[in-house]
């Protein structure tokens, strides 16, 4: 079959050519394109490239590895130890009670991506994790594989049950004890080393870094350990008084004693005739605060410091529960500050 009348001359097939591959390459690909175009230069080129993307090790070096934590505490000490190989969210702020939290389908699709799923244990999140989770199909954050890590492993509890039988008449109850142990200074470092064996565990190629990050913390939360004792240590023994129970172990840290609290049981709000004897109790323990977290209904704590002449201080107890508390070591600087000037005052 003749296509052309005379055969085109050379310079008439380039041009030929070159206006097939400007319609091929619109038609397919670009780089289909610049492999017509450019001849046998361009394909050695494009060649020698995906060679060197196929000798690129394909690990969390270049791809950052996913973290899911339940609360913005561990995302805080997630974040410092796995630094910029990690990319780290939380399910609860730090103004949100981490006990009460929605199993939402955007929780579920932000598991389904995660590669490690960190929670603070001790049944704080009995009531959504495992919905989460199994929304999310993600079978490597499941209870017992790599991917999921209890944060709470290795931490001397308080407040752990003597009676084996715990119901819901008691309140909200843990039974293997209480949850809030981050808000304990020295536990903290025990989060980061938990955290830190199990993303040498997933990238061990950055098990170096991963270390070298976690001393850092543990010599950061020294420095500062000294220096909030020294900004307690005039209130060493004295006594609060507590809205719920998420201050044992901070108080237990710092010397300080836990005289009453505004709930009757744990998670159940303030009667009325609760709150009398709360207020007895303050009289006659001559108790100074009343530590609150940010998320509770106000009125109760206020009525009861009208009554005593107590100091109402209000305080996050995670991270991001104020706009001061924007990372671990500021959220402790909050709370001692704040509870320094409610005894001074």
């Amino acid at each position: 079959m003749q296509l052309f009348e005379k055969e085109p001359t050379p310079k008439g097939r380039g041009l030929i050519r070159r206006r097939f591959a400007i319609t091929y390459a619109r038609k397919y690909s670009c780089v289909s394109y610049l492999l017509i175009k450019g001849g046998n230069q361009m394909k050695k080129i494009i060649f020698i490239m995906i060679l060197m993307l196929s000798f690129l090790p394909c690990s969390y070096a270049e791809n950052k590895i996913n973290i899911l934590t339940t609360t913005s505490d561990l995302k805080s000490i997630a974040e410092f130890i796995g630094g910029d190989k990690v990319k780290v969210d939380s399910l609860a702020k730090g103004c949100q009670d981490p006990h009460f939290i929605e199993a939402k389908p955007s929780f579920m699709l932000k598991a389904k991506n995660a590669d490690l799923f960190i929670r603070v244990g001790l049944e704080l999140e009995i009531g959504y994790e495992e919905l989460i989770i199994d929304g999310s199909r993600n079978s490597k954050i499941r209870i017992g594989k790599p991917g999921h890590l209890d944060a709470s492993e290795g931490v001397n509890l308080l407040e752990v049950p003597t009676t084996t039988k715990v119901d819901r008449s008691m309140g909200d109850v843990h039974p293997m004890g209480n949850p809030h142990y981050w808000l304990d200074p020295l536990n903290a470092k025990i989060i980061a080393s938990n955290i830190t064996e199990r993303l040498c565990e997933i990238s061990p190629q950055n098990e170096g870094y991963f270390r070298q990050n976690l001393a850092e913390f543990n010599k950061k939360i020294d420095a500062r350990m000294i220096m909030w004792q020294e900004k307690l240590k005039s209130f060493k023994g004295g006594k609060i008084a507590i809205y719920h129970r998420s201050w044992p172990y901070f108080a237990n840290r710092f010397g300080l004693i836990v005289g009453c609290e505004l709930e009757p049981k744990p998670g159940i709000p303030p009667s009325p005739g609760h709150l009398k004897e709360v207020v007895d109790t303050i009289k006659q323990q001559n108790i100074k605060v009343i530590l609150m977290e940010v998320f509770y209904d106000e009125k109760p704590a206020q009525f009861v410091a009208e009554q005593t002449g107590a100091k109402l201080v209000i305080v996050p107890n995670s991270v991001g529960g104020t706009k001061e508390a924007q990372d671990y070591f500021s959220l402790i600087d909050t709370i001692v500050d704040k509870l320094v000037q409610g005894f001074r005052s």
